[in-house]
């Protein structure tokens, strides 16, 4: 993006990106300005700590690193960054994401990384959102009217199956 970026979304493998996507949506529909990189924890270590540093002089406020397997990105990065950290696990392999969940969740002591869950890239884009929200207005009059909008859905879907019900009990279905 041509704007500076507030949120970089780094992930360990391309094939990251179709999960990663739903945190993108997020992050476009609240107009925050990202930037996204494919580069890994173990295969491309040195490139992986100069975009973090980089990121972070350019005044990037908080990263989104997806893992899938072992997971170490997110650490990687939040142990070279005094910037929040938000890991998202990705599932793959046998265990399909529980290993990059724990590994993720279960930092050290002083070096945290805020975890989502398995696949929760729209939950990483909203914490994201929400981190950023805290000093600015505008961000956190959008994020009430978002969650005011999904209250609203709720109730529609409530009223919509309240109705259903209802006309099957009036034709005698169960």
């Amino acid at each position: 993006m041509s704007e500076m970026s507030l949120v970089g979304i780094v992930m360990g493998s391309d094939s990251d990106y179709p999960v990663v996507e739903e945190a993108i949506r997020v992050l476009q529909k609240f107009k925050v300005p990202y930037e996204v990189k494919v580069s890994s924890a173990h295969r491309t270590l040195e490139r992986t700590l100069s975009w973090v540093k980089v990121f972070e002089a350019q005044g990037g406020q908080v990263i989104i690193a997806a893992a899938g397997l072992a997971a170490h990105l997110p650490g990687v990065v939040a142990g070279s960054t005094s910037l929040p950290v938000i890991g998202l696990p990705i599932a793959s392999g046998a265990l399909a994401g529980v290993d990059a969940l724990y590994a993720i969740v279960q930092m050290p002591p002083g070096v945290p990384v805020a975890t989502v869950g398995i696949g929760a890239a729209r939950n990483a884009g909203l914490l994201a959102v929400q981190i950023l929200a805290a000093g600015r207005e505008p961000l956190r009059s959008a994020l009430r009217t978002y969650r005011r909008e999904l209250a609203e859905e709720v109730e529609r879907k409530d009223l919509a199956l309240l109705t259903k019900l209802s006309e099957k009990a009036a034709a005698g279905e169960s």
